[in-house]
This record gives structure tokens, C-alpha cells and sequence, in this order.
């Protein structure tokens, strides 16, 4: 049975407190690769020589270096898997050179890591697990085009998803959880001063009057919508949000949410006109946070252990 920490009592202690302060020491060999359209991406590698690979991907502003993420390779590598975890557009430590950012509606990065890794190494068995944002991509490269999905790729983990995108931007507006929102505001708006640098006279990578920017919605509006093709932030998370078209996954993917995580709507905790889909399975645990998971007897989260054990087909 999952118990988190005594002294984790609610959703939000059970949130920061594995943010700031859960360390999981990992050893990566970084590597960095140029995409079609002349951008870059940062993968972080360990290698134990094997045919099967978990490749994690972060959340929001997130990085391979976060707790989550290395916490999760070093359950897999520990057990036989060679671990990849790569970095978003902007993330683990460089920014990119194009005007464009990453977000939860475009899988096509990810699709090309996981290609790029099938054939560099040979792998016969792929699994994919996401947090957050990270399993909002993870799931749509499953789903959006199911018949292009490697047939390496075996097993789709998530955690802390916004399934719901609209729902969730709602709930972070919210009075107790508007702090999330304005440390995510915080980070953004530092990348968008240096591309506002790197491209001086673009149309929308400004960065004047910044500070007025409020909430997510006028984030948005201002910078994602125009810079990657949506009309405005409303468009934007009804095209970008993935519980939509998860009744199109062909292949055994494992949703993990925690009923108290702050970041969640309830929306966000079922899975809609996809509950008939054999292929998911939704676990929704009484706690746990957001992207938090730590247990009371173990170093291990109970996400970690659960993606393996689903993984290795002890969970079906």
C-alpha cells in the first residue's frame, strides 16, 4: 500500500518538498544532436549495453537532471535498461537557436529522439515514460500518430498528466496555487528576455512589459499561440490537450494521478470516451502530489516502482 512520508500531510507538502529537496545522483554521458530544422537537443545517456532503453521525458521547465527523472533511470538501469534522458527546446542548461519554444501539443522532438535512439543502438524494447507535460507528449506521440509509432516502443508510462489542459490552466489560477504558476511565469519569462536578445526586431519574442503578464492565459496568448501556430491560448489548449485522441493508443500505456495534486482538475482524473480503451490503464491514488510520489519506508517513489513492475508486465 502507497504511504507517503508522515510529515508530507497534504498535496502541496508532497509537491515542494521532492521538488526542492529529493536528490537521486545519476551519471549521464551528454550528447547533443541537430534536428531537421537546424535546432538542437540535449540527451543525457546511460549505458549498460542493452537492447531495451527507457527514455524520460521532463515537465514543464523541467530538465534530465530533475529528481523525477533520475529517480525513474536509475529504477530502470538498476534493472537492466539503458536510461535516455532528454531535454526540451530551451531546457538542460543551453538555450536553442530558434525563435520557437517546445509545449504540450508538439510530440515531434520526442518522436525524433526515440527514432535516433532505435537506430543507434539497436534497440529491440523501447519504453517511454513522462511527467507532467513530459506524459502530455508521451501520450500523444502515441496517439496522435499511432501508425508511425516504432514498434520498439513496447510500453507508455505517465504521471501527474494534464490531461485536460483547459481544466488545469483553470485550476493553477486558482486562489493557494497561483505561486506554482508564477514560479513557471518567473522561469519563461527569463528565456524570453534572452531570445528577446537573440532576435531584436522579431514580432513576438518581446519582452517589454513582461512583469504585466499575470496568469498562463496571457502567457500564452502573447508567446506560445503565435510562435507555434494557434490562433490564441484558448485554441492553444484545446488543440494541445491530449485526453482527446487517447482513445486512439494501440499499445499498454499506464496513467499514474494523484487525486490531491494541486496542478490537477478533476477532468484530469478520468479518462473520458477513452475509458473503453483496453490498452489504458488509469491508476488514481488517494495522494502523492504533483510529480511527487515519495513513500514513507523507501528511497524509491511509488511511480518508479510502478512503471517497472507495468514495464516488465507484472501489472497489466
Amino acid at each position: 500500500m502507497f504511504r507517503p512520508p508522515f510529515w508530507q500531510f497534504n498535496g502541496h507538502m508532497q509537491t515542494i518538498y521532492p521538488s526542492l529537496f529529493r536528490k537521486v545522483k545519476v551519471h549521464y554521458t551528454r550528447e547533443r544532436i541537430t534536428l531537421p530544422d537546424g535546432d538542437f537537443l540535449t540527451l543525457d545517456w546511460i549505458s549498460n549495453n542493452s537492447r531495451k532503453l527507457v527514455i524520460v521525458t521532463h515537465g514543464l521547465e523541467g530538465d534530465s537532471g530533475r529528481h523525477y527523472v533520475t529517480g525513474m533511470i536509475r529504477k530502470f538501469t538498476e534493472n537492466g535498461y539503458d536510461g535516455l534522458g532528454w531535454n526540451c527546446r530551451s531546457c538542460g542548461g543551453e538555450i536553442n537557436l530558434l525563435p520557437r519554444f517546445y509545449h504540450h501539443g508538439d510530440a515531434e522532438d520526442l518522436r525524433y529522439v526515440v527514432q535516433y535512439a532505435i537506430d543507434k543502438n539497436k534497440y529491440e524494447e523501447v519504453v517511454l515514460v513522462g511527467f507532467s507535460m513530459g506524459g502530455s507528449l508521451t501520450l500523444r506521440l502515441a496517439a496522435e500518430k499511432p501508425d508511425l509509432l516504432p514498434k520498439e516502443v513496447k510500453k507508455v508510462v505517465t504521471a501527474s498528466v494534464p490531461l485536460d489542459l483547459p481544466t488545469s490552466v483553470v485550476e493553477l489560477n486558482k486562489p493557494g496555487k497561483r505561486f506554482y504558476m508564477e514560479r513557471f511565469l518567473k522561469k519563461l519569462g527569463k528565456k524570453i528576455e534572452i531570445k528577446s536578445s537573440m532576435f531584436p526586431n522579431h514580432p513576438i519574442l518581446n519582452v517589454e512589459g513582461y512583469s504585466k503578464i499575470k496568469n498562463f492565459d496571457e502567457f500564452d496568448t502573447r508567446y506560445t499561440a503565435p510562435l507555434h501556430g494557434y490562433v490564441d491560448a484558448k485554441d492553444f489548449y484545446a488543440k494541445a490537450s491530449v485526453k482527446p485522441i487517447l482513445k486512439n493508443i494501440r499499445i499498454p500505456a499506464l496513467i499514474v494521478q494523484s487525486a490531491n495534486d494541486p496542478f490537477l482538475s478533476p477532468p484530469c482524473l478520468n479518462l473520458g470516451d477513452a475509458e473503453s480503451n483496453s490498452n489504458l490503464k488509469l491508476v488514481i491514488l488517494k495522494e502523492g502530489g504533483h510529480v511527487g510520489f515519495m513513500q514513507h519506508d523507501s528511497e524509491e517513489t511509488i511511480t518508479e516502482q510502478l512503471a517497472l513492475r507495468f514495464s516488465e508486465g507484472e501489472i497489466k
